[in-house]
This record gives C-alpha cells, structure tokens and sequence, in this order.
C-alpha cells in the first residue's frame, strides 16, 4: 500500500465507489466525495467511516489538495465537476485503475467475471479464502451476508474482484475488467446485455477475449463449458483454461445430487458438496468459486466446511418478510436468464406455492425489446406476473422500447396470467385481490422499484 493520499471520489454513492471509497478510508487515506444521489444506505454508511459528502455536483466541491480525483462510470461530460476538473487540469482516474495501481500490483488477483452470478461467485469465494484464514482483499457489487462491507483491502497475497465487463469511464469505454491484471478469471456465462453500450453479441465477445488475453501461463481459466459462448474464447486463450459444466465433455464436470428447500447437494469430478442455497444456477456459481479456491490451494475439506456457513448475499433471493402467510422476496434480477433461474430455484425453495413475479423494467437493456422473446418466456416460469412501466422510457432509442403489454399478452396466452400496470399502486390493486395464503411474490429489480417491498407488506 502507498502512502496516505487525498482521494475525492464524483459519484461516491455508486455501490463499488462507495464500497472501495470507505476501504480506503479503513486504510487511512483522505477521502471526500460528491454524488446526485445522497440518500441511505449508503450515504449512512460513508458518513460512519468519517467520509464528507457534498450533495449534489457543483464546481466548488472540488477540493484543491487532492492527490487524485476518482470519477465514477456513471459521471459523464457536462457534470460541473468533471468540467472544472478539466479546465483546472487536475489529475483524474477512473476507479479500477484507482485499483490498479493502489491495491492490486503484486496480488494474486481473481477476477469473477460473466453475465450472470457474478455476486454471488465472487461472495462464495470471498468467503471459502477468509474462512481458510486467508484474510482476502475484495471489492463485491453487493453486501455478502458473511461480511459487513461490500469492500476492503488486506495485506493477503489475495484479491478477489467482481469483473465487470461495463466500460470503465467517460474517458476509457474499455471494460472495468480489463484492468484487474488477473492471475484466475472465472466466466460464468456470456449473453446479450449493456446494450447502451455494446451494439452486438460480438461486441461482448471480443471484451472477453481480451480480459482472457491478460491472464499470465501460471494462471488459469475457468470456462462455463456447457455454453457455446463461453466456448468461443477457448482458442484464442493464451493460459490454461479448464471448462466447469454439467456436460460431459467439461473437464470438472457438475452433478447435482439432489435439491431440498434449504440446500442443494452436488459433486464436482465426484466429490460431493452441499450449498445452502437452492437452485443449479447456484451450484454452478458455487461449483466456479470451489475451482479458484483449489487453484489459491485450499483443501476440499476446507471448502467444504466454508461453504456449510455461506450466508447469501444481499437482495439475491432475500427474504424481506411475511403478511397474512405470503412471503415476500427481493431479488436484484433484471436480465430474463436471471430472472428464469431465480424463479425455478425458488420453485425448489417453496415446492407447494403460487410465485408471482413482479417485475420494474429499469436496466438499459430491460427496458428495450432486444430480448422480449427470453423475458416472456423467463416470465412463464412464475405462476402469474405483474409488470410494471418502462422506467425513463424517453431514455430508449426510437423503435427499440420494450412492449409491456405484447410481453404481458404473450405470457397470459400460454396459461400464465399477467399484467402490466402503471405504477407501484395499481401493481398491489391488482395482486391483492390475486395473492393469497402461502403465495411467494418476487420483486425483481434493480432498483428501489419505488419502495414496493414495504408497501407491500402494509396493504396486502
């Protein structure tokens, strides 16, 4: 680690700024920032590790003793900050090289990559390191139940990251996960997504490859070898890379073995494992995280006693409570293969009751109509469904708005009913008289969805 430093941080309240600002505070750094969006938790939790936040953007919020100022991705051109920031010529980057040069040279850095679980992988191996007394660093895009704080640097030999393949700033479009210099990648799984920012399946290709292009010949990749994507990079991979899947082919090769409400057992090459979350989806996270541990050189019996007290993670299949015998679920589900995985791993969960999914299309890719057809038939999957308005529909390209009703039409017509609805209101209207006892309801979103998980729990 340098040195103590003055970092400012335009946009802390983002969940990786925020979670990585106040673990370089824990280190004794400086660190001021400025965000838009100042509201619990996270602003709560900036202010209890001693860390000024100037609500709302605004020239003079930049501090003149800084020794570099941290933009987040979500700041662009026209922000007053980043406008003064230029004009005065003050030193910038972006969070993952912040990363780069401050926290990860020298570690053995794992990088969990892919469309989906990404999260969940990376909390799972987070644990299976610290549980072995490994003391790993991390940076998660979420709070694991088995810790405090989606973020913090250690002096371990280890550091486990989140790889997002977003583009990392307004000044560098490259994929975050590009800078993480990985000595271990994971790749979940490759589909369509971003697609504010990436025009092709292609587009998404190519970023992953080039991640997989930095990893050195004493590292190794781990490949979903059950997806044809994930394939595609095998080739031009320039490490060693080991494909993990139920087919026959994978080289560590997943069975699972029987699927409780409470837990889901599995083998890996034969060696059995017992999860304590449901569904294959989570299997296969576990299955990705068990590979890097044994590659850091923990024992399976190490992994295996680890994975028995794995908690979850926040707002992934998160139970928030019980009204009159229905329960409510939080899930942070937003894509359709994540929202389909969610619902048949609860099915295993709740094996006697009605789901119903009620669903904010809020992602920028959700909200357009490139991938309909999988949301209708990911919302198939539910006993009914319930959908809520475009959020920001201006923000869409002309023609590629998401069709709410055609999506809400198509899956009534296969036997499911659902719905689309306005707003938060008129959702609850219409599931009330619906939900009855032993019902589970799932919100999916990625967003607050306009606080429905308590307003649900007062009128139901």
């Amino acid at each position: 680690m340098s040195q103590t430093k003055h970092f400012h941080f335009i946009g802390i309240c983002g969940t990786a700024m925020g979670s990585a600002a106040a673990a370089f505070r824990q280190l004794g750094h400086k660190i001021t920032g400025s965000d838009n969006a100042v509201y619990p938790p996270m602003s709560t939790m900036l202010e209890s590790h001693g860390i000024e936040i100037a609500s709302g953007y605004k020239a003079e919020n930049l501090p003149d003793d800084a020794d570099m100022y941290v933009v987040g991705n979500a700041v662009s051109r026209g922000n007053p900050e980043v406008e003064a920031l230029l004009e005065r010529k003050l030193p910038y980057t972006s969070l993952p090289e912040l990363l780069k040069w401050e926290v990860m040279q020298g570690k053995r850095n794992f990088v969990v990559s892919g469309t989906h679980g990404k999260t969940t992988t990376t909390s799972i191996l987070t644990w299976l390191l610290e549980h072995a007394g490994k003391n790993p660093g991390y940076l998660i895009g979420g709070v694991p139940d088995n810790f405090d704080v989606g973020a913090r640097y250690s002096d371990s030999e280890c550091f486990v990251i989140e790889g997002d393949e977003y583009d990392t700033a307004f000044f560098d479009k490259r994929s975050k996960f590009l800078h993480y210099l990985p000595e271990a990648v994971i790749v979940n799984n490759i589909e369509f997504d971003h697609a504010d920012i990436f025009n092709t399946l292609d587009d998404i290709l190519l970023t992953f490859s080039r991640l997989l292009r930095v990893v050195p010949r004493n590292g190794k990749v781990f490949l979903n070898g059950d997806e044809a994507n994930c394939r595609k990079l095998l080739e031009a991979c320039p490490a060693p890379a080991v494909t993990v899947g139920t087919g026959e082919d994978c080289e560590v090769r997943l069975r699972v073995t029987s699927a409780a409400p409470e837990h889901t057992d599995f083998e890996l090459n034969g060696v059995a494992f017992r999860l304590p979350m449901v569904g294959e989806f989570n299997a296969r996270n576990a299955a990705m995280a068990i590979c890097v541990a044994r590659f850091a050189g923990l024992s399976d019996s190490d992994i295996r006693a680890a994975l028995l007290e794995f908690r979850g993670v926040k707002r992934r299949q998160t139970e928030r409570g019980k009204v009159h015998g229905i329960t409510i679920i939080d899930d942070f589900g937003h894509h359709p293969t994540a929202i389909r995985e969610t619902l048949r791993g609860l099915r295993q969960k709740y094996p006697q009751s009605r789901l119903w999914a009620l669903f904010e299309p809020r992602s920028n890719t959700s909200r357009r109509n490139t991938l309909q057809g999988e949301l209708i038939d990911a919302l198939k999957e539910a006993d009914g469904s319930i959908i809520a308005a475009v959020n920001m529909p201006e923000k869409v390209p002309a023609g590629q708005l998401l069709d709410v009703d055609a999506v809400a039409a198509a899956v009534s017509a296969s036997g499911r009913p659902s719905y689309h609805e306005r707003n938060v209101d008129a959702i609850i209207e219409r599931l009330k008289p619906l939900a009855k006892e032993g019902d589970v309801v799932i919100v999916f979103s990625n967003g607050g969805f306009e606080g429905i998980h308590g307003k649900l729990m007062d009128r139901l």
